[in-house]
């Protein structure tokens, strides 16, 4: 029994030394978490999805351009279209076309890195792929997560083939959603009363017989409906368990907005997948004790939310795996990348408010 636990080390080492060389025996696979640092910090640099047409429409990471490796000119495309002063990060389905692309690309003068298990591994370790509109995510028990991001506050989250809407809009300025072209929710969010998170008309729009809609107090009022939740409260609905928690503001000059007590944030538990949803808050104490948050929606506009830095504090309490800033109005998020993606969490900017 002894003599089998060196040869178990060597071969764990053997495997290990696959996992991360390329073709050509040099290491230059890294992991997910160091991949994503990569492709947010090294500037210039070139995202490459080295799989099919047809598999990098069916979702990519975000940010990536598609050359097909087995194109008999896939060198020469590289070439055309990928400056060589900028880093080229490849990656493939699991690791072996993308090793195959960098070994194709070596004497190109290239600093090249490729992602250990290709796009496999980035899903299992839950962070997004993309379609264009829709970013989706897998659980751990193998089912996806899509997200849209629509205006402001409002998005779609469709789970399981259940689909919830968070602080559904129809009209914020000059865009406008159609929600009459939605699907019916199974689920509806609100935050808060303010216009720009309820809007009773989409609410209308959106709802079927069964449909549960989920309020802060103030807004039930309003509305004349809705299961109520205020802070501290959790449920399960159609097995997603929703956890509504405080959102409010502590800056002296803007209590008036958002006071203590009144509006929900909520976390929403999808299997494993923990996505906290914030509202209208400030950094308050109690984001200290969120725990185990996949995937954050922060506020970041002033007078009403969080400045870029409070965002950026916020995360850095919260540590979920990925963050997206909404609610962003005019706010120049250009801060956001630099300061948390060396902390290994990655930003998602969307277009909530071109």
């Amino acid at each position: 029994m002894k003599t089998t636990i060196p040869i178990l080390i060597s071969m764990a080492a053997v495997l290990s030394n696959t996992t991360s060389c390329n073709a050509d025996g040099n290491q230059s696979q890294v992991g997910c978490q160091e991949f994503a640092k990569e492709i947010q910090t090294e500037t210039p640099l070139v995202l490459l999805d080295v799989r099919s047409p047809e598999e990098y429409a069916s979702g990519h990471i975000p940010d990536a351009i598609n050359i097909n490796f087995f194109d008999e000119d896939f060198v020469e495309q590289v070439e055309k279209r990928v400056p060589k002063e900028d880093k080229l990060a490849l990656y493939c389905r699991s690791g072996v076309r993308s090793a195959k692309a960098h070994a194709a690309l070596k004497g190109k003068d290239y600093n090249i890195i490729d992602l250990a298990g290709g796009i496999t591994a980035w899903e299992k370790d839950e962070l997004p792929i993309t379609t264009g509109n829709l970013d989706i995510y897998t659980t751990s028990a193998g089912r996806k997560v899509e997200i849209e991001s629509l205006i402001h506050a409002s998005l779609r989250i469709v789970f399981d083939g259940k689909e919830i809407e968070v602080d559904p809009v129809g009209t914020m300025g000059n865009r406008t959603t159609d929600y009459s072209q939605f699907p019916k929710a199974d689920l509806i969010l609100v935050t808060h009363e303010h216009y720009d998170h309820l809007d009773p008309a989409a609410i209308k729009t959106l709802s079927k017989p069964d449909t549960v809609v989920v309020t802060n107090p103030s807004s039930a009022a309003i509305l004349g409906f809705g299961e109520v939740m205020k802070n501290g409260d959790k449920r399960e609905i159609s097995g997603i368990t929703i956890e509504a928690v405080p959102a409010y503001n502590v800056s002296p000059d803007r209590l008036q907005f958002h006071p203590e007590g009144r509006d929900n944030g909520y976390i929403l538990t999808l299997d494993n997948l923990r996505i906290y949803i914030a509202g209208d808050t400030e950094v308050i104490p109690e984001m200290s004790q969120f725990k185990d948050i996949d995937i954050a929606f922060l506020p970041c506009n002033l007078p009403y939310t969080m400045t870029p830095e409070q965002l950026i504090k916020a995360a850095e309490i919260i540590k979920p795996k990925v963050l997206y800033p909404y609610h962003y109005g005019t706010t120049d998020l250009s801060s956001i990348i630099p300061a948390l993606a060396p902390q290994g969490i990655y930003v998602r900017i969307r277009p909530f408010d071109p």
